[in-house]
């Protein structure tokens, strides 16, 4: 696991790397590769969240599980996907709500998010690996101290930061997060099984997110 952080982050969050958590967890994957198991995203791209948007740039912060498990899907980008492979059910629902949210907004073909990445929307996933094929296969190996430490460090080091938290899991990082100086939006999950039982559709968390962003002084953005 070659770690790749841009300056800004590694100020922050160097010391994380020589901690023993994160000794065991870079063991762990290096067992995994010798035992011939494919992972996902590639090594190169298990930090693209941290490159494509420095914590001196972070306004937004969406939360997700785990990386997608198919082949040439994970970039490193929480919910979003390589350009040319097909939308995942949870993007498109993603752009659905989108639509009806965002005046003037077209769902793309594409499901590479990079865009919003490279505006200050940090797309972080609690857990950065997963075997192929295996959803959740690389959760509680230190993943989730790494993220939740990131999340702690942007709600103590930055203000008026918009964190987008669907679906459970992603709500009980909330407990991380000093609400009095940020703004937490909740609803359920995007998932197709979600969406059906839950408020999702409709929640408006795109023009929330950017009427915020405006009212604390910062740039809205381009959904």
């Amino acid at each position: 696991m070659a770690v790749e952080l841009e300056a800004s982050w590694l100020k922050v969050l160097g010391n994380e790397f020589e901690k023993d958590y994160m000794l065991k967890l870079r063991e762990f994957l290096k067992q995994e590769k010798l035992a011939g198991k494919t992972i996902y995203p590639k090594n190169s791209d298990i930090f693209n969240a941290f490159l494509k948007t420095p914590f001196d740039e972070v306004k937004v912060v969406i939360i997700g599980q785990d990386p997608y498990h198919g082949p040439n899907q994970a970039h490193g980008l929480s919910f979003s996907v390589q350009k040319g492979v097909a939308t995942p059910p949870s993007l498109q629902n993603i752009y659905k709500e989108l639509a009806t949210d965002i005046p003037g907004f077209t769902i793309p073909r594409s499901g590479d998010l990079t865009h919003w990445a490279e505006q200050g929307v940090l797309l972080l996933n609690a857990t950065l690996t997963v075997r192929a094929g295996e959803a959740g296969s690389h959760q509680k190996k230190g993943w989730e101290q790494f993220t939740d430490t990131v999340i702690k460090t942007i709600s103590d080091q930055k203000t008026g930061v918009v964190f987008i938290l669907w679906g459970a899991y992603a709500q009980s990082k909330a407990v991380l997060i000093d609400e009095s100086k940020h703004l937490i939006i909740k609803s359920s999950h995007p998932s197709p099984m979600a969406v059906i039982k839950g408020n999702f559709f409709g929640s408006k968390p795109f023009s929330k997110t950017n009427a915020y962003l405006e009212k604390v002084g910062k740039e809205p953005i381009k959904w």
